[in-house]
């Protein structure tokens, strides 16, 4: 198990606490503030246990909060990321990946797979991509756009949480 270096989560207030861990998924403060109302304990200071707390709160929540917190979530290699809106974590992500370094066309193939998965979903591609690079990213997007609703929609969940974990292991 992984002890927190920079924060002791059981010895913080509500409001130090969801300000600490509110975009640990994607703009869903929610998630942070059901977990603490919850309660913690000590055990919740190891990373591992925390995060298992804060996925059965996703994976427990409605389908609309789900998609919510799925639809948080920007397209890879998108419009926000050329813009520079993402948020600090996803930009680090997704630099980290080499998305930031993608060649004209790879660039071109990211527009178009954000689109047409967009246009079948209704929701982006969410991939975990710390740990992979643009061409991994690229060959799993063009392998789950063929994939039906629900697996999709339950493979975001699943992506999201593991997002969530690394997100947390980052602090």
């Amino acid at each position: 198990m992984s002890r927190f270096t920079g924060c002791t989560p059981s010895t913080m207030g509500r409001a130090e606490f969801v300000a600490a861990f509110a975009d640990i998924y994607e703009h869903s403060p929610w998630v942070a503030e059901q977990v603490f109302d919850q309660g913690l304990t000590r055990d919740d200071d190891q990373i591992e246990q925390l995060h298992s707390r804060m996925a059965a709160v996703m994976n427990n929540a409605d389908q609309q909060a789900q998609l919510e917190v799925i639809n948080a979530h920007p397209d890879l290699a998108g419009k926000a990321a050329v813009e520079g809106t993402l948020t600090l974590a996803s930009t680090h992500e997704q630099a980290g990946a080499g998305i930031d370094q993608c060649s004209a066309e790879e660039f071109a193939r990211f527009t178009e797979l954000n689109q047409a998965y967009r246009a079948k979903f209704r929701f982006p591609f969410i991939m975990a991509v710390k740990g992979a690079n643009r061409h991994q990213i690229l060959a799993a997007f063009e392998a789950r756009i063929h994939n039906d609703y629900d697996t999709e929609f339950a493979r975001a969940v699943q992506e999201i949480n593991k997002i969530a974990e690394f997100r947390l292991r980052a602090m």
